[in-house]
């Protein structure tokens, strides 16, 4: 099994930076849906153009909806034929049409 490649110290800070960021910035787009101050139909359209945003997996966001638990978002995917390791950017246009049926925001 190959190694990981060897970095300098201020790569590794860098890398460590950019991804506290994310963690982050999911953070508070998770906490946005929770309230209700973002849409799904926004976080799609993010989605296009955020990184951060499209490499979400689709079972979190769905958790951090209002209503929807883990067992709900879980059976809601299943029930849509979408993986449980699917990430936002990789849904399809049925399988996105789909969610933006039932969360229309």
């Amino acid at each position: 099994m190959p190694l990981p490649p060897e970095l300098s110290p201020d790569q590794r800070q860098a890398a460590l930076a950019k991804a506290g960021e994310a963690r982050r910035v999911r953070a508070e787009l998770k906490d946005k849906l929770k309230m209700g101050s973002t849409s799904l139909p926004a976080l799609f359209d993010l989605a296009a153009t955020d990184e951060t945003v499209g490499k979400m997996k689709v079972l979190t966001v769905l958790e951090s909806l209002p209503g929807l638990g883990k067992v709900k978002a879980r059976r809601l995917m299943e029930e849509l034929g979408i993986s449980e390791s699917r990430r936002i950017r990789g849904l399809g246009v049925q399988q996105r049409e789909a969610l933006l049926k039932r969360f229309p925001g």
